[in-house]
């Protein structure tokens, strides 16, 4: 999959497709600037929105783009390199989303993550949506790299409304911390996660129900951290119907986002002396209201922890066929062994056939 758009200032190869949502689609690639040089970037296209949302879009893209160039050289941040009519391109991190990385008593990490917010803080900017993990990356490097700036304030000054707006930062980030490293939280972010700000209580109570209503019911956006809505409402009907087929042990289901503004489903199903055709003819039967997963794998055995528990983060990036990312998330010797077996069958190769993995 390779497509190009150009600007005054370069070209942008797109190499795959990370996300898609209402709003927008989020590709990885190289940017080329006038000079030759090849960038990792990432392009938010908004041209092809439908016409009563891209007014929106456009807005968002604006937004992210002041807020990262006035970011720049906080280093934990990324560059923007074009913002055009229909997107905006940016830098690359080599890392993973938070809810992926899951850094479990990792204080490393959140030190990073609170420099890295002091830093945008000191540029008098409030990032507004740190509330979500998938706004948190963790870099190969370990360093904490903000995300996803569409909701940034920039002010002028330290007014009392920005102390506020970053006052909500530092407590979002706190409840991250408290999520995976809650041994390492202090008497005074445990009282910071305790007192909610008299703005926050004021949205919560009226502005947020406005927000829910107009994103989820008028224009049916969900905020699923990172998966698609079609992983979320069907997911779970689609893995139940399978995990009842005969000699089916284990089954789970990641999403990758597809061409059509759609996203697909990967089953990965842990099994003895079953075949795909059997499984899809049981969904066929069972479940006749919806699609089945567009990619079926059948494997001997899933990653999982010593409790049991199915390494969901690594089987989501063998669906996203984001391989080059599975090197930052641990794992054991056991869990290796089964990952390099999918990883040899996997289905899902459209959208890194360009560089030949």
């Amino acid at each position: 999959m390779t497509a190009h758009s150009s600007s005054p200032t370069g070209v942008f190869e797109c190499e795959t497709v990370l996300k898609r949502d209402i709003f927008s689609t989020i590709e990885r690639g190289t940017w080329r600037d006038d000079a030759g040089q090849a960038l990792p970037a990432v392009r938010r296209r908004y041209d092809d929105v439908k016409w009563w949302v891209k007014p929106l879009a456009r807005h968002f893209a604006r937004r992210e783009a002041r807020a990262l160039r006035r970011a720049e050289g906080s280093g934990h941040t990324v560059p923007v390199y074009a913002l055009e009519e229909g997107y905006l391109v940016r830098g690359f991190v080599d890392g993973i989303p938070l809810q992926i990385a899951r850094p479990m008593g990792d204080v490393a990490y959140f030190r990073s993550a609170r420099q890295g917010l002091r830093e945008v803080h000191r540029r008098r900017i409030a990032h507004n949506d740190l509330a979500k993990p998938q706004n948190w990356l963790y870099a190969a490097d370990g360093r904490a790299v903000l995300m996803d700036f569409q909701l940034a304030f920039c002010f002028e000054r330290r007014s009392k409304v920005f102390r506020i707006a970053a006052y909500e930062d530092i407590r979002h980030l706190l409840k991250q911390k408290r999520s995976f490293c809650p041994e390492a939280l202090t008497s005074m972010e445990k009282r910071i996660l305790a007192r909610k700000s008299l703005f926050n209580r004021i949205w919560m109570s009226t502005g947020k129900k406005v927000y829910n209503f107009v994103t989820r019911r008028l224009l049916n956006y969900h905020d699923t951290e990172g998966r698609g809505p079609r992983a979320m409402e069907q997911g779970p009907r689609l893995a139940a119907a399978l995990a009842a087929h005969p000699g089916v042990r284990s089954v789970q289901i990641a999403d990758f986002p597809t061409a059509g503004h759609s996203f697909g489903l990967y089953a990965f199903v842990e099994a003895d002396d079953v075949s795909e055709e059997a499984l899809r003819a049981r969904l066929a039967a069972d479940l006749p209201d919806l699609l089945a997963p567009e990619h079926i794998q059948i494997v001997a055995a899933l990653p999982r922890e010593d409790n049991g528990e199915v390494r969901d983060d690594l089987l989501r990036l063998v669906a996203l066929n984001q391989l080059d990312q599975l090197d930052q998330l641990p794992r054991t010797p056991a869990q290796q062994v089964a990952l390099d077996s999918i990883i040899r069958e996997r289905r899902n190769l459209s959208d890194r056939v360009r560089r030949g993995i």
